[in-house]
Protein backbone atom coordinates (compact mmCIF):
# COMPACT_ATOMS: atom_id res chain seq x y z
CA UNK A 1 0.00 0.00 0.00
CA UNK A 2 1.38 3.29 -1.15
CA UNK A 3 1.06 6.48 1.30
CA UNK A 4 2.67 9.52 2.03
CA UNK A 5 4.40 7.15 5.27
CA UNK A 6 5.28 4.79 3.05
CA UNK A 7 7.14 7.04 0.51
CA UNK A 8 8.91 8.96 3.32
CA UNK A 9 10.57 5.88 5.03
CA UNK A 10 10.83 3.85 2.30
CA UNK A 11 8.72 0.62 3.92
CA UNK A 12 6.43 -1.25 2.34
CA UNK A 13 3.19 -1.26 4.37
CA UNK A 14 1.89 2.78 6.14
CA UNK A 15 2.19 0.54 9.77
CA UNK A 16 4.25 1.92 12.89
CA UNK A 17 5.22 -0.06 15.79
CA UNK A 18 6.00 2.79 18.58
CA UNK A 19 9.16 3.14 20.58
CA UNK A 20 7.74 1.51 24.21
CA UNK A 21 10.71 1.24 26.82
CA UNK A 22 11.94 -1.74 27.76
CA UNK A 23 9.56 -3.88 24.76
CA UNK A 24 10.94 -2.44 21.73
CA UNK A 25 14.06 -4.17 21.86
CA UNK A 26 16.54 -5.42 18.77
CA UNK A 27 14.23 -8.40 18.35
CA UNK A 28 10.50 -6.32 17.93
CA UNK A 29 11.93 -4.16 15.53
CA UNK A 30 14.05 -6.77 12.81
CA UNK A 31 10.87 -8.13 12.90
CA UNK A 32 8.47 -5.63 12.30
CA UNK A 33 11.01 -4.23 9.74
CA UNK A 34 11.16 -7.57 7.68
CA UNK A 35 7.49 -7.75 8.20
CA UNK A 36 7.26 -4.20 6.26
CA UNK A 37 5.96 -2.12 8.88
CA UNK A 38 8.62 0.85 10.70
CA UNK A 39 9.98 -0.48 14.17
CA UNK A 40 11.34 1.86 16.79
CA UNK A 41 13.62 1.20 18.90
CA UNK A 42 13.24 2.71 22.39
CA UNK A 43 16.29 3.94 23.81
CA UNK A 44 14.87 6.19 27.06
CA UNK A 45 16.06 3.25 29.30
CA UNK A 46 19.39 2.48 27.34
CA UNK A 47 22.79 3.88 28.29
CA UNK A 48 24.23 5.39 24.86
CA UNK A 49 26.59 2.30 24.76
CA UNK A 50 23.89 0.00 24.79
CA UNK A 51 22.06 2.34 22.49
CA UNK A 52 24.92 2.16 19.47
CA UNK A 53 24.96 -1.56 20.31
CA UNK A 54 21.14 -2.01 19.84
CA UNK A 55 21.18 0.05 16.63
CA UNK A 56 24.16 -2.20 15.30
CA UNK A 57 21.93 -5.67 15.92
CA UNK A 58 18.66 -4.06 14.26
CA UNK A 59 21.29 -3.66 11.33
CA UNK A 60 22.62 -7.39 11.51
CA UNK A 61 19.27 -8.84 11.76
CA UNK A 62 17.74 -6.43 8.21
CA UNK A 63 18.06 -4.64 6.06
CA UNK A 64 14.77 -2.86 6.10
CA UNK A 65 14.40 0.73 7.31
CA UNK A 66 13.72 1.16 11.25
CA UNK A 67 13.63 4.64 13.64
CA UNK A 68 14.70 5.01 17.22
CA UNK A 69 12.67 6.95 19.92
CA UNK A 70 14.21 9.64 21.78
CA UNK A 71 13.17 11.63 25.12
CA UNK A 72 13.33 14.87 23.46
CA UNK A 73 14.39 16.46 27.15
CA UNK A 74 16.96 13.96 28.51
CA UNK A 75 20.15 15.55 29.55
CA UNK A 76 21.53 13.74 26.44
CA UNK A 77 19.04 13.63 24.09
CA UNK A 78 21.97 15.28 21.77
CA UNK A 79 24.86 12.67 22.03
CA UNK A 80 21.71 10.54 21.51
CA UNK A 81 21.38 11.98 18.07
CA UNK A 82 24.94 11.91 17.11
CA UNK A 83 24.48 8.12 17.63
CA UNK A 84 21.64 7.95 15.38
CA UNK A 85 23.57 9.94 12.72
CA UNK A 86 26.57 8.26 12.87
CA UNK A 87 24.83 5.07 12.50
CA UNK A 88 22.78 5.83 9.31
CA UNK A 89 19.33 5.21 11.37
CA UNK A 90 16.54 6.02 9.13
CA UNK A 91 13.91 7.76 11.44
CA UNK A 92 13.77 9.15 14.77
CA UNK A 93 11.23 9.81 16.49
CA UNK A 94 10.24 11.85 19.86
CA UNK A 95 7.62 10.91 22.47
CA UNK A 96 7.71 14.92 23.59
CA UNK A 97 8.55 17.75 20.74
CA UNK A 98 12.13 17.90 19.94
CA UNK A 99 14.12 21.34 19.89
CA UNK A 100 13.77 23.64 16.57
CA UNK A 101 18.06 23.00 17.01
CA UNK A 102 17.77 19.19 17.44
CA UNK A 103 15.09 19.02 14.35
CA UNK A 104 17.85 20.75 12.20
CA UNK A 105 20.73 18.70 13.03
CA UNK A 106 19.08 15.04 12.33
CA UNK A 107 17.60 16.67 8.94
CA UNK A 108 21.18 17.99 7.55
CA UNK A 109 22.05 14.55 7.89
CA UNK A 110 18.95 13.00 6.22
CA UNK A 111 17.60 11.58 8.95
CA UNK A 112 13.66 11.45 9.30
CA UNK A 113 12.12 13.39 11.98
CA UNK A 114 8.39 12.13 13.32
CA UNK A 115 7.90 13.62 16.77
CA UNK A 116 4.72 12.44 18.37
CA UNK A 117 1.87 14.41 19.58
CA UNK A 118 -0.56 14.96 21.37
CA UNK A 119 -2.89 18.13 20.39
CA UNK A 120 -3.18 20.28 17.46
CA UNK A 121 -1.21 23.36 18.82
CA UNK A 122 1.70 20.53 19.06
CA UNK A 123 1.67 19.53 15.87
CA UNK A 124 1.51 22.84 14.48
CA UNK A 125 4.66 23.72 16.08
CA UNK A 126 6.84 20.66 15.20
CA UNK A 127 5.88 21.07 11.56
CA UNK A 128 6.86 24.73 11.50
CA UNK A 129 10.29 23.70 12.92
CA UNK A 130 10.82 21.18 10.10
CA UNK A 131 9.27 17.58 11.30
CA UNK A 132 8.95 15.11 8.13
CA UNK A 133 5.31 13.92 10.00
CA UNK A 134 3.85 13.67 13.52
CA UNK A 135 2.46 10.58 14.90
CA UNK A 136 -0.90 11.54 17.08
CA UNK A 137 -2.24 9.55 20.02
CA UNK A 138 -5.47 9.78 21.33
CA UNK A 139 -6.81 9.32 24.07
CA UNK A 140 -7.04 5.26 23.78
CA UNK A 141 -3.23 5.20 23.44
CA UNK A 142 -1.29 3.21 26.25
CA UNK A 143 1.24 4.82 28.41
CA UNK A 144 1.19 8.94 28.65
CA UNK A 145 -2.10 9.98 27.26
CA UNK A 146 -5.01 12.57 26.96
CA UNK A 147 -8.54 13.22 27.09
CA UNK A 148 -9.10 13.29 23.21
CA UNK A 149 -10.09 10.49 21.75
CA UNK A 150 -8.25 9.46 18.38
CA UNK A 151 -11.86 9.99 16.25
CA UNK A 152 -11.88 13.22 17.59
CA UNK A 153 -8.07 14.46 17.58
CA UNK A 154 -7.15 13.09 14.38
CA UNK A 155 -9.21 15.18 11.85
CA UNK A 156 -7.63 18.25 13.62
CA UNK A 157 -4.61 17.63 13.23
CA UNK A 158 -4.68 16.43 9.13
CA UNK A 159 -6.80 19.80 8.62
CA UNK A 160 -3.77 22.14 10.50
CA UNK A 161 -0.95 20.68 8.78
CA UNK A 162 0.64 20.07 5.93
CA UNK A 163 2.59 16.82 5.96
CA UNK A 164 2.58 12.91 6.85
CA UNK A 165 0.13 12.24 9.95
CA UNK A 166 0.23 8.74 11.63
CA UNK A 167 -2.71 7.68 13.23
CA UNK A 168 -1.99 6.38 17.36
CA UNK A 169 -4.79 5.06 20.00
CA UNK A 170 -6.78 2.54 19.29
CA UNK A 171 -5.60 0.57 16.71
CA UNK A 172 -4.84 -3.34 15.97
CA UNK A 173 -6.59 -4.62 12.81
CA UNK A 174 -6.86 -3.69 8.83
CA UNK A 175 -10.44 -1.95 9.49
CA UNK A 176 -8.52 0.53 11.77
CA UNK A 177 -5.91 1.62 8.85
CA UNK A 178 -8.41 2.09 6.71
CA UNK A 179 -10.49 4.13 9.05
CA UNK A 180 -7.04 6.29 9.82
CA UNK A 181 -6.54 6.60 5.83
CA UNK A 182 -10.35 7.73 5.84
CA UNK A 183 -9.75 10.55 7.97
CA UNK A 184 -6.59 11.60 6.16
CA UNK A 185 -3.90 9.66 7.75
CA UNK A 186 -1.04 8.34 5.95
CA UNK A 187 -1.14 5.46 8.26
CA UNK A 188 -1.09 3.94 11.94
CA UNK A 189 1.24 3.78 15.23
CA UNK A 190 0.11 0.64 17.50
CA UNK A 191 2.13 -0.23 20.30
CA UNK A 192 0.09 -2.92 22.54
CA UNK A 193 -0.90 -4.61 19.50
CA UNK A 194 2.94 -5.46 18.43
CA UNK A 195 3.88 -6.15 22.40
CA UNK A 196 1.17 -8.82 22.11
CA UNK A 197 3.11 -10.64 19.30
CA UNK A 198 5.53 -14.27 19.75
CA UNK A 199 8.72 -11.74 18.95
CA UNK A 200 8.03 -9.65 22.04
CA UNK A 201 10.21 -10.16 24.58
CA UNK A 202 7.89 -9.27 27.20
CA UNK A 203 7.55 -12.21 29.67
CA UNK A 204 5.03 -14.86 29.21
CA UNK A 205 2.91 -14.59 32.43
CA UNK A 206 2.74 -10.77 31.24
CA UNK A 207 1.33 -11.40 27.77
CA UNK A 208 -1.02 -13.64 29.83
CA UNK A 209 -2.36 -10.75 32.22
CA UNK A 210 -2.86 -8.38 28.54
CA UNK A 211 -4.53 -11.21 26.88
CA UNK A 212 -6.65 -11.89 30.29
CA UNK A 213 -8.06 -8.19 30.47
CA UNK A 214 -11.47 -7.05 29.11
CA UNK A 215 -11.88 -3.25 27.81
CA UNK A 216 -12.50 -2.13 31.23
CA UNK A 217 -9.49 -3.65 32.77
CA UNK A 218 -7.67 -0.74 30.89
CA UNK A 219 -7.66 2.18 33.08
CA UNK A 220 -6.24 5.93 33.31
CA UNK A 221 -4.50 6.73 36.76
CA UNK A 222 -2.04 9.29 37.57
CA UNK A 223 -0.60 7.52 41.33
CA UNK A 224 2.48 6.69 39.14
CA UNK A 225 3.98 9.78 37.88
CA UNK A 226 1.57 12.44 38.95
CA UNK A 227 0.13 12.39 35.00
CA UNK A 228 -2.70 10.82 33.28
CA UNK A 229 -1.39 7.50 32.67
CA UNK A 230 -3.17 4.38 30.29
CA UNK A 231 -2.07 0.85 31.96
CA UNK A 232 -4.14 -2.43 33.38
CA UNK A 233 -5.87 -1.98 36.24
CA UNK A 234 -4.28 -4.52 38.97
CA UNK A 235 -3.94 -4.95 42.64
CA UNK A 236 -0.54 -3.20 42.71
CA UNK A 237 -2.16 -0.15 41.15
CA UNK A 238 -4.28 -0.37 43.51
CA UNK A 239 -1.79 -0.24 45.90
CA UNK A 240 -0.49 2.88 44.08
CA UNK A 241 -3.61 4.79 44.25
CA UNK A 242 -3.89 4.52 48.12
CA UNK A 243 -0.40 4.62 48.92
CA UNK A 244 0.53 8.04 51.23
CA UNK A 245 2.68 10.76 50.04
CA UNK A 246 5.68 10.14 52.01
CA UNK A 247 5.53 5.99 50.94
CA UNK A 248 4.87 6.74 47.31
CA UNK A 249 8.21 9.13 47.65
CA UNK A 250 10.17 6.76 49.40
CA UNK A 251 9.42 4.19 46.51
CA UNK A 252 9.92 6.96 43.79
CA UNK A 253 13.53 7.79 45.51
CA UNK A 254 14.41 4.24 45.34
CA UNK A 255 13.32 3.22 42.36
CA UNK A 256 14.95 6.63 41.09
CA UNK A 257 18.39 5.37 42.51
CA UNK A 258 18.02 1.93 40.74
CA UNK A 259 17.26 3.49 37.28
CA UNK A 260 20.37 5.58 37.65
CA UNK A 261 22.54 2.65 37.96
CA UNK A 262 21.11 0.96 35.13
CA UNK A 263 20.90 3.89 32.65
CA UNK A 264 24.70 4.84 33.40
CA UNK A 265 23.15 8.57 34.20
CA UNK A 266 24.72 10.49 36.95
CA UNK A 267 22.35 12.24 39.71
CA UNK A 268 23.33 15.66 38.50
CA UNK A 269 22.26 14.43 34.93
CA UNK A 270 19.67 12.90 36.51
CA UNK A 271 18.56 16.34 38.54
CA UNK A 272 18.93 18.28 35.13
CA UNK A 273 16.12 16.39 33.74
CA UNK A 274 14.29 16.40 36.30
CA UNK A 275 14.56 20.49 36.12
CA UNK A 276 13.85 20.45 32.30
CA UNK A 277 10.43 18.14 32.96
CA UNK A 278 10.02 20.09 35.89
CA UNK A 279 9.73 23.33 33.87
CA UNK A 280 7.94 21.41 30.89
CA UNK A 281 5.37 19.76 32.38
CA UNK A 282 5.23 22.66 34.91
CA UNK A 283 5.44 19.65 38.03
CA UNK A 284 6.48 19.43 41.55
CA UNK A 285 8.96 17.80 42.60
CA UNK A 286 7.25 15.19 44.01
CA UNK A 287 6.08 14.76 40.43
CA UNK A 288 9.40 14.94 39.30
CA UNK A 289 10.68 12.14 41.70
CA UNK A 290 7.42 9.75 40.41
CA UNK A 291 8.75 10.39 37.12
CA UNK A 292 11.75 9.27 37.30
CA UNK A 293 10.43 6.23 38.96
CA UNK A 294 8.25 5.00 36.36
CA UNK A 295 10.60 3.50 34.16
CA UNK A 296 11.51 0.76 37.48
CA UNK A 297 7.93 0.44 37.38
CA UNK A 298 7.71 -0.80 33.82
CA UNK A 299 10.87 -2.81 33.88
CA UNK A 300 9.56 -4.77 37.01
CA UNK A 301 6.77 -5.97 34.88
CA UNK A 302 8.22 -5.99 31.04
CA UNK A 303 11.12 -7.22 32.45
CA UNK A 304 11.42 -9.13 35.25
CA UNK A 305 7.81 -10.83 34.82
CA UNK A 306 7.03 -9.10 38.10
CA UNK A 307 2.75 -8.22 37.47
CA UNK A 308 2.79 -7.89 41.08
CA UNK A 309 5.67 -4.92 41.60
CA UNK A 310 5.57 -3.76 38.17
CA UNK A 311 2.39 -1.42 36.30
CA UNK A 312 2.17 -2.57 32.53
CA UNK A 313 1.22 0.83 30.35
CA UNK A 314 -1.64 -0.39 27.81
CA UNK A 315 -4.16 0.79 25.42
CA UNK A 316 -7.50 0.16 25.73
CA UNK A 317 -6.84 -2.24 22.83
CA UNK A 318 -5.76 -4.45 24.62
CA UNK A 319 -9.35 -5.95 26.29
CA UNK A 320 -9.92 -6.79 22.21
CA UNK A 321 -6.56 -8.87 21.35
CA UNK A 322 -6.93 -12.31 22.24
CA UNK A 323 -4.30 -14.39 20.17
CA UNK A 324 0.34 -13.38 19.80
CA UNK A 325 1.24 -13.74 16.09
CA UNK A 326 4.42 -13.20 14.57
CA UNK A 327 5.32 -9.99 13.38
CA UNK A 328 4.98 -11.43 9.80
CA UNK A 329 1.77 -12.84 10.67
CA UNK A 330 0.39 -9.45 12.03
CA UNK A 331 1.53 -6.94 9.37
CA UNK A 332 0.14 -9.46 6.69
CA UNK A 333 -3.05 -9.86 8.25
CA UNK A 334 -3.94 -6.19 8.64
CA UNK A 335 -3.12 -5.56 4.86
CA UNK A 336 -5.08 -8.14 3.96
CA UNK A 337 -7.84 -6.81 6.49
CA UNK A 338 -7.19 -3.54 4.71
CA UNK A 339 -7.67 -4.87 1.28
CA UNK A 340 -11.12 -6.96 1.94
CA UNK A 341 -12.50 -3.80 3.67
CA UNK A 342 -11.54 -1.19 0.82
CA UNK A 343 -13.30 -3.76 -1.71
CA UNK A 344 -15.99 -3.80 0.34
CA UNK A 345 -16.22 -0.56 0.17
CA UNK A 346 -15.70 0.00 -3.31
CA UNK A 347 -18.60 -2.58 -3.80
CA UNK A 348 -20.92 -0.28 -1.53
CA UNK A 349 -19.96 2.22 -3.78
CA UNK A 350 -21.00 0.44 -7.03
CA UNK A 351 -24.12 -0.53 -5.60
CA UNK A 352 -25.74 3.30 -5.24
Amino acid sequence: MDTALTRLVGVRHPVVQTGMGWVAGPRLVSATANAGALGILASATMTLDRLRDAVREVRSRTDAPFGVNLRADAGDAGERVRIIVEEGVRVASFALAPSRELIAELKEAGVVVIPSVGARRHAEKVAAWGADAVIVQGGEGGGHTGEVATSVLLPQVVDAVDLPVVAAGGFHDGRGLVAALAYGAAGVAMGTRFLLTSDSTVPDVVKAAYLAATVKDVTVTTAVDGLPHRMLRTPFVGSLETAGRTRALIRAVCGAAGFRKLSGLTWSRMIRDGLAMKHGKELTWSQVLLAANTPMLLRSAMVDGRTDLGVMASGQVAGVIDDLPSCAELVERIMAEAERTLKGLERLKAAR
